[in-house]
């Protein structure tokens, strides 16, 4: 069991290279000698009471145009023979999200979860955030638009975005009276939207900061592309290095002790200016920026926190 991991990612195929963080853990596990076996979530049972799941073991290589092979047919595999878990399937966080988390809370304590199920399921990214509200914009959670509306008289340029997903997807800016991807004339909308008093700041970029076990390991500013409001890679931000600058090193401080309590032990946060405005517990990116920009190996940090708090020798 010692030398099995699992990751739980979306089609491995469809990867970007550039930017996966789950692909350079999965490598540097590789390094240290454990087996590497990849499901997708919709591969993920429960069967009489075992957690199973029907994926491959691979093996990585650290080149752009062929970094995976498949080293067996599709295999089925009980979850408890493996000694780490890696939850790291991009939302939306639905309810097909929610099932893999109950069912990973299954697993018995000597297969290790990495995040927790229950936190990660608990710890909504953009609702998390309320715990800390004194480091936060002014942020309504809604979905009567009503309120999103009366919202938007009070604060008059604001960013609007979906409550459950995720690489920039649907995020809007209004201003100037006029609401921005929004059905005016409904009472509620299908689903709850987070908006949030526009923070001149990000034409300087948000910073992603990376948390290990609670303990901040590194920084980097997201820069958005000329003329846009959205910073994350997967929307076109290009990445610059940064320190700890504004309110960060209060807002780490404050953080970090939490979401170790919460065993959240990869988590990366988003901060504009002096605001946090989300925290990503789910499957946060940021590694290989970082690693590139301060030559640094995250993943290796990452994989000794990990070996030493579960006594891996």
């Amino acid at each position: 069991m010692k030398n099995k991991i699992a990751i739980q990612m979306d089609d491995i195929k469809t990867i970007d290279f550039d930017f996966d963080s789950s692909f350079v853990i999965g490598l540097e596990g590789q390094r240290r000698n454990y087996d590497l076996f990849y499901y997708h979530p919709n591969d993920l049972f429960i069967d009489q009471g075992e957690v199973k799941a029907k994926g491959f073991f691979l093996e990585l290589f650290d080149q752009k145009t062929n970094y995976f092979k498949f080293l067996s047919d599709k295999t089925e595999v009980k979850l408890e023979e493996f000694r780490f878990i890696f939850l790291r399937q991009d939302p939306p966080f639905n309810m097909h999200y929610i099932t893999s988390t109950y069912i990973l809370d299954c697993l018995p304590k000597s297969t290790v979860v990495v995040n927790n199920p229950t936190s990660v399921r608990n710890a909504a990214e953009k609702i998390l955030p309320f715990e800390f509200k004194e480091f936060m914009p002014p942020t309504i959670i809604a979905q009567k638009v009503e309120q999103i509306k009366n919202f938007f008289k009070i604060h008059k340029d604001i960013i609007t975005k979906p409550l459950y997903g995720n690489g920039g997807a649907g995020i809007n800016r209004s201003k100037e009276d006029k609401l921005i991807g929004i059905d005016i004339d409904c009472e509620y909308l299908e689903m709850p939207i987070m908006a949030q008093k526009y923070i001149p700041e990000i034409s300087e970029g948000d910073r992603r900061i990376i948390f290990f076990d609670g303990d901040y390991v590194g920084s980097v500013a997201r820069i958005p592309e000329e003329g846009s409001i959205k910073a994350n890679f997967h929307a076109g931000g290009s990445a610059k290095k940064t320190g700890l600058v504004f309110r960060d090193q209060q807002i780490i401080e404050k953080l970090g002790k939490e979401l170790k309590k919460l065993d959240l032990f990869f988590v990366g946060i988003d901060i504009i200016g002096d605001y946090l405005t989300e925290i990503n517990v789910t499957s946060p990116t940021g590694i290989k920026q970082i690693n590139k920009l301060n030559n640094v190996k995250l993943e290796q940090v990452f994989w000794d926190k990990l070996e030493a708090k579960y006594k891996i020798v």
